[in-house]
């Protein structure tokens, strides 16, 4: 256990050391990973709780009917749009959706984007005040080890800043990928709840106009009967008249 966490304290001090002659540029690279890293999974875990790929499609649309059966975010979503009444309303709805639930996704993922692209620009920026700390060192130096020392703090700087900004921008970029993948994966699963609420409500105002029309045809059939049965009592009863048989 000893020899254990004096390799990980010498590891540290090693790290630390080569972080330290990064120069200014680590600093920023740091905030840079720190901001990309915590936006990302800030992002996965939000994703993670919309359940969208844990609640399979079957039980999701017997839900429409059943809405005492709803569990969770995806529950929650239908409660919030199966309450309109007409086709814009629901539209509506799904554009207030859309807004709110889509889009701190887009402006986080958007965040990991530029921090993705900005660590190796940083990177590459700590490259050249390396080289340009190289090149004073070489032309103001007389020589002799003091100069060597500051020649190679110069190309330390250079180097370590541009393969630090690599190290954070890779990960990152593939991170960035992969929540960028689930996010259109969660904005495909709204746009299919959206076709199925829309049918769903289409089928019920076409059933619901057609028992209006059933209703309103058996009422003018009823109003009519009605009306004719009146009329036959209205009408006087008209006796047959009968003929007497001619005599032979």
């Amino acid at each position: 256990m000893k020899s254990v966490l004096e390799s990980c304290t010498s590891l540290w001090d090693e790290a630390l050391g080569i972080w330290r002659s990064g120069g200014w540029a680590m600093v920023a690279i740091a905030v840079i990973s720190l901001v990309m890293f915590s936006v990302g999974v800030s992002v996965w875990l939000k994703l993670r709780r919309t359940g969208f790929d844990s609640v399979p499609e079957r039980v999701w649309r017997s839900w429409l009917e059943r809405p005492a059966e709803r569990r969770g975010r995806i529950g929650k979503l239908l409660d919030q749009v199966t309450g309109s009444r007409s086709l814009p309303q629901m539209a509506r709805h799904f554009d207030e959706l859309r807004t709110t639930e889509a889009a701190p996704f887009e402006r986080d993922l958007r965040l990991m984007k530029v921090c993705v692209g900005a660590a190796p620009l940083v990177g590459l920026l700590g490259t050249v005040t390396g080289m340009l700390a190289t090149f004073a060192a070489l032309a103001t130096g007389s020589g002799g080890d003091k100069t060597m020392g500051l020649v190679a703090g110069g190309i330390s700087e250079a180097l370590i800043t541009t393969e630090t900004g690599l190290v954070i921008a890779l990960p990152g970029l593939f991170f960035q990928y992969r929540l960028q993948r689930k996010f259109e994966a969660y904005r495909a699963f709204l746009a299919h709840l959206e076709t199925v609420c829309t049918q769903a409500l289409h089928r019920l105002e076409s059933n619901e106009r057609s028992a209006t029309v059933v209703r309103a045809a058996r009422q003018l059939v009823a109003e009519r009967l009605r009306a004719r049965l009146q009329e036959g009592r209205r009408t006087p009863f008209r006796s047959i008249p009968t003929t007497t048989p001619v005599e032979a």
